[in-house]
């Protein structure tokens, strides 16, 4: 088997088993090919659900929850949309991976891989020079490359918009690294200093992509030189417009659905069901307007439940060494969205269509 289809076939079987488990190994990968390929395939699979993981988060309060069907629908052949939401998905998984690889470079698990101390002994600014160990992101950008990219058969704009966006979440990886130094002198007095480049939590990472996710750019097509198919007027209509696009943007080619509404088809649940935000510490001003949001302007009303909760309480250190506690009840107030009476039903119908689009 040559190894462009053994790629290609293995990160279809990583993306299938994102969608129905959470237990990640090299079984998801056919067993054949070349051995360097799976060493990495496990750390690949890891990465690539930390990435879905981190799209719920950002997401997590919103009408576009990053559902499980979420990657399915990016990049099955039958049912890809290059919507916003599904430039956010493969930029937030093309980082996991290769966030994944390098760190797991930077801890060893590789034989083939080790620090990047290519700067080692440059002055790299005043009263600090590059030394110890940088994570190398150069093999984690690499390896992801060729695992993720080669999920990309065609030639056709939607193959180019997913390639453009895995990019995008790789420079993020990069974008977001932090320099650590250590101090070096007499009696600690840091006149110098030796610095290295880390990776950023990943959480870090889906915050700068969210605000990409923001901006994203829609692309404007010309449509009648893009009917020729794959002809030169085609490929020369897709190329002046990716010409204007700068490589740290994420790029969609589609509006966005009513995610407000089921649509079975196209994996969107609706909001209906989903729990929002009214009340509690710490929230955001977007966490509490989640009500509004994913309820009232949706044509929904905001049902309150009463849910009984189990929490550790009363609890005392005893010596010596464990902390001994009680198991509390407690009932706590939740809000979910939930259908209006039959007979309001038809007045919020305006709201709905009011938005449909970019509102997620």
């Amino acid at each position: 088997m040559k190894r462009s289809t053994f790629l290609i076939l293995s990160i279809a079987g990583l993306y299938g088993a994102v969608l129905h488990a959470a237990a990640w190994s090299v079984n998801n990968f056919l067993m054949t090919g070349p051995k360097a390929y799976l060493t990495y395939s496990s750390s690949v699979a890891a990465g690539a659900h930390s990435g879905m993981e981190e799209c719920k988060f950002q997401f997590g309060w919103e009408r576009w929850n990053c559902p499980e069907s979420a990657l399915q629908l990016s990049t099955h052949n039958r049912l890809r949309s290059a919507t916003r939401e599904t430039s956010f998905v493969h930029a937030i998984s093309s980082a996991g991976v290769m966030y994944t690889l390098t760190r797991n470079c930077s801890l060893g698990d590789f034989e083939s891989c080790g620090c990047d101390d290519s700067r080692n002994g440059r002055v790299g600014g005043r009263g600090w020079v590059w030394g110890g160990c940088s994570d190398n992101v150069e093999f984690g950008e690499r390896i992801s490359k060729l695992f993720v990219d080669a999920l990309e058969t065609g030639h056709d704009t939607r193959a180019l918009i997913n390639l453009h966006n895995n990019e995008v979440g790789r420079l993020a990886v990069k974008a977001t690294m932090k320099r650590a130094c250590k101090c070096h002198g007499v009696s600690g007095s840091c006149s110098i200093q030796t610095c290295w480049l880390q990776l950023a939590e990943f959480r870090e990472i889906g915050n700068y992509l969210k605000i990409k996710y923001d901006q994203a750019h829609k692309l404007e097509m010309d449509k009648r030189r893009m009917r020729a198919g794959n002809s030169a007027d085609s490929r020369g209509a897709t190329a002046e417009t990716f010409h204007h696009v700068h490589a740290t943007e994420l790029v969609f080619l589609e509006d966005s659905p009513d995610y407000c509404t089921r649509n079975a088809s196209l994996g969107h649940h609706g909001t209906e069901g989903r729990e929002c935000l009214q009340t509690g510490k710490n929230l955001s001003q977007w966490e509490k307007r989640s009500c509004r949001r994913l309820c009232t302007e949706c044509g929904l009303r905001v049902e309150e439940r009463r849910t009984e909760v189990v929490a550790s309480c009363n609890c005392k250190f005893h010596w010596c060494c464990t902390v001994r506690c009680e198991q509390c009840r407690q009932l706590v107030a939740k809000h979910f969205c939930a259908r209006r009476d039959t007979t309001a039903a038809a007045a919020p119908n305006h709201i709905r269509r009011r938005n449909r689009g970019h509102k997620r």
